[in-house]
């Protein structure tokens, strides 16, 4: 087996040399760069894909930050990122930044540190100015839900707002009055936006939710069967649900028929991200369809193209500079129904 000694004594360098090649050291030229790697490769030495990649000058790894490992919404975006790894015989670095900024910041070094310039982040908690500082020094990261106006290219997101609206319109089409909601405590944007676009939607058809029953709580089934404990013990009735996520509206709809109503006859329940579990719920969910694994893959896709735009010579390549949102489509499923209350 080839030692450092090796390397250097071929490619005709000091072992220190090696050691700062190996340590991607951005004082050694490049000239010194090439030659030592392609001598490391020669005996293979670092049957690697960094030092490969130092060679050939292609990306051989994606990176892809998620807040979770266990969420099914974070695994459809994991696995569209990974579709795209695949067709592009690169390799899939993944990490978790567990909705807290140290740990987002964490993870996008921890990919840094394996010379990953492609990247799929899904921060929540790092700021606008950290992420523009990160996206100069990082060829291709792009941000997925999320949306920063100054790296507006970067950013492939969901218009949450408008999806509030949407599930406003239905259970209004529905002839639905009386409503509550059951949102996220996670400090991210998203779910205010939700409650914010189904709020705005209802004000402008002449109706509103009574504060007392906006309830919040952990973004999980658990969260939502104890949020819908507290709304059924306000006394106050309403025959429209409308909750941040699917997870929360099954916990939901199980605590309604536990306490002897029934989906949605006695009241109507619609979700939020049409994950697979939405499908097989009794009732079948109604939901707004984020169509994550989707917006991963353009996500990855755009990260490889934007790493080969920086490596391009003069400007005879270009990344399209657009918006990349998305709008969430209504799933008409079985836990919505026209209301005869009113």
């Amino acid at each position: 087996m080839s030692t450092i000694k090796d390397i250097a004594r071929v490619a005709g360098v000091s072992v220190a040399t090696v050691s700062r090649v190996v340590n991607n050291d951005p004082k050694v030229k490049e000239k010194t760069k090439l030659k030592v790697t392609k001598v490391m490769l020669d005996l293979n030495y670092t049957p690697n894909a960094n030092a490969r990649a130092l060679v050939t000058q292609k990306n051989t790894t994606i990176g892809v930050i998620i807040p979770s490992l266990t969420d099914p919404f974070f695994a459809s975006l994991a696995n569209g990122v990974e579709q795209v790894a695949r067709q592009q015989s690169m390799q899939l670095l993944l990490s978790t930044g567990l909705v807290s900024a140290e740990s987002e910041r964490q993870a996008i070094n921890l990919l840094r540190e394996r010379r990953c310039d492609v990247m799929v982040v899904h921060s929540k908690k790092l700021t606008d100015d950290e992420l523009i500082a990160l996206s100069e020094q990082i060829p291709g990261l792009v941000l997925i839900d999320r949306h920063i106006e100054q790296i507006s290219h970067r950013c492939v997101w969901l218009d949450n707002l408008e999806g509030g609206k949407i599930a406003a319109r239905h259970l209004l089409a529905l002839n639905h009055q009386k409503f509550a909601s059951i949102s996220s405590k996670y400090q991210i944007e998203d779910p205010g936006l939700r409650l914010e676009g189904f709020t705005r939607e209802l004000t402008g058809a002449g109706f509103a939710i009574d504060k007392e029953l906006i309830e919040y709580g952990e973004p999980n089934l658990q969260g939502g069967e104890i949020a819908t404990q507290h709304l059924l013990s306000s006394g106050k009735t309403f025959s429209a649900l409308f909750v941040y996520n699917d997870a929360m509206a099954i916990g939901a709809i199980s605590t309604l028929e536990d306490n002897g109503y029934r989906v949605p006859q006695d009241i109507s329940v619609i979700g939020f991200d049409d994950v697979l579990l939405s499908r097989y719920s009794r009732p079948k969910l109604s939901t707004l369809n984020y169509p994550i694994e989707e917006m991963a893959q353009q996500a990855a896709n755009l990260a490889i193209e934007l790493t080969k735009e920086r490596k391009a010579a003069k400007d005879e390549y270009k990344v399209e500079s657009k918006t990349h949102k998305y709008v969430p489509r209504l799933v008409k499923r079985e836990s919505t129904s026209l209301c005869n209350e009113n």
